[in-house]
């Protein structure tokens, strides 16, 4: 089940860079709308989810300006590296890799791909480092205040630990459960 899910997200992402009217990229961040390839006004703005931490900010050409993700809850910028001090002394390093928006108005389907090309997180003597890959996949609600979504996740992690030097942690992605994630849009300040 998990590989027929990973093969349709592959399968829409392929069929919209194929067959897409416009596609941005951008300052870390690739942009495909279909149709008339505006991307609706409605859409704009913050986007926080009712678990893990994440939080996007739209912009509107449709790019994400910023993305608080659920390692460490860091709010990160494409395409720039971010060093946060950690607790316990030390600090966190992280390096977006391309991140990208999709956008199926006839069936108001927002996809978005977080990419986190490498991280490492001291805390204290210990370490975790590693990438991930995030997609959320979903449909917006007519108003455009709500964002109901499935996470796919695919971490790579190593700890580096007294009791476990430099260790891969084993992951299998088609072990790895989807995540049902409510983005609500919040509203703008006068």
């Amino acid at each position: 089940m998990r590989r027929l899910s990973l093969l349709l997200v592959c399968s829409l992402l392929v069929s919209l860079h194929t067959g897409c009217r416009s596609c941005i990229k951008n300052s870390g961040v690739e942009v495909t709308v279909e149709q008339d390839g505006r991307f609706p006004p409605s859409l704009v703005g913050t986007w926080k989810a009712d678990r893990g931490g994440w939080e996007f900010v739209i912009d509107t050409q449709g790019r994400i300006s910023s993305a608080v993700v659920s390692i460490g809850r860091v709010k990160l910028k494409p395409g720039r590296k971010t060093t946060v001090p950690m607790e316990m002394g030390g600090k966190g390093t992280f390096t977006p890799g391309l991140w990208t928006v999709q956008y199926l108005p006839d069936q108001h389907q927002l996809i978005v791909e977080i990419v986190i090309d490498s991280f490492r997180v001291e805390m204290g003597e210990n370490i975790v480092k590693g990438k991930t890959r995030d997609f959320f996949v979903g449909q917006v609600s007519r108003d455009g205040t709500q964002w109901w979504t499935e996470r796919f996740s695919y971490p790579e992690y190593i700890v580096d630990t007294a009791k476990f030097p430099n260790y891969k942690l084993p992951t299998d992605p088609n072990e790895n459960p989807r995540e049902n994630i409510l983005f609500q849009k919040i509203p703008q300040q006068q």
